[in-house]
């Protein structure tokens, strides 16, 4: 399977997961809470082994591997989710949504410094046009975002814009340094390892202060949530670096622009959510784009 078609598998992976994770908020579960038991699910039943391997080969590592491991896990898994869903539950669903599109740009900028990955024009043609694809798909929350007063003076709501945007850096960076152990020849499940192992190392600070049991509710369906562990967290990073392996990080960026089309479809047929003109043609629009940049090899 070529990587583009990983990639979007894995956003059709990680999209399912939001059937079983937002009712979990809706609940009153906290988000912090929900995204350490994944880590810990996921340490426990997979990459601890692979974990003490890792550890095993550190004298082996030169710093900008640690350091790249650091980026993907301690800061994408753990720093940036925290960030990401606190943000999330304190400024309106919608902004946090639209912030979240200039993710590829971070990606494509830092795959140029860092990797030196060439960016030619037709290359930033085809990736705006793919990027103007993933804006339209979610062309309805710009219409709620036209009736939204966005108040930049409370220093609550600033904080909460420059989470999210903390976000969207550090999971743009996390795409890049994470090709970059891929290139360095670490094998994906030792990727994963590092990324979910340092992950459940930098949450449990924020455990330490949640006001909550490090119990879940006894209300919540714990096969569902490891079934949403499993499918999102295990199986969706795995097809997602497979298919980095077989594409630059600057196309894996625009690949992983197809997250919000399988969102949206994810929603229509499970939650029946049905799709406009505009939004139809945002999808048509990234599927050229990232097919065109795939087939051309840019």
């Amino acid at each position: 399977m070529s990587g583009i078609l990983l990639i979007a598998l894995a956003g059709t992976l990680w999209s399912l997961d939001t059937l079983i994770r937002y009712p979990l908020v809706g609940k009153g579960v906290n988000p912090v809470l929900i995204v350490f038991y994944e880590h810990v699910i996921l340490c426990l039943l997979f990459f601890l082994p692979y974990a003490f391997s890792l550890f095993k080969r550190l004298k082996d590592l030169n710093w900008k591997d640690i350091f790249s491991f650091f980026v993907i896990g301690g800061l994408g898994s753990a720093i940036a989710t925290v960030a990401f869903t606190e943000a999330f539950v304190s400024i309106n669903p919608t902004l946090v949504i639209l912030l979240q599109k200039f993710q590829p740009v971070i990606a494509i900028t830092l795959a140029s410094v860092v990797l030196k990955e060439k960016i030619d024009k037709n290359f930033l043609l085809l990736a705006g046009i793919s990027l103007l694809g993933a804006v339209l798909i979610s062309f309805p929350d710009f219409s709620e975002l036209m009736r939204l007063e966005i108040d930049l003076g409370e220093s609550s709501k600033l904080r909460a814009y420059l989470l999210v945007m903390l976000s969207v850096v550090i999971w743009g960076s996390a795409t890049v340094f994470g090709k970059r152990l891929s290139m360095r020849g670490f094998e994906t499940k030792e990727i994963m390892a590092g990324r979910y192992v340092l992950g459940f190392i930098f949450l449990l600070p924020f455990m330490k202060y949640q006001k909550e049991a490090f119990l879940l509710p006894e209300n919540i369906d714990y096969i569902k949530v490891t079934l949403m562990v499993l499918v999102s967290g295990a199986l969706g990073m795995w097809v997602y670096y497979k298919g980095m392996l077989k594409l630059s990080a600057k196309n894996t960026a625009v690949a992983e622009m197809f997250f919000p089309l399988v969102a949206v479809i994810v929603n229509w047929i499970f939650l029946g959510q049905s799709l406009n003109f505009i939004q139809i043609l945002g999808g048509l629009l990234l599927i050229f784009g990232s097919y065109t940049i795939h087939m051309k090899k840019y």
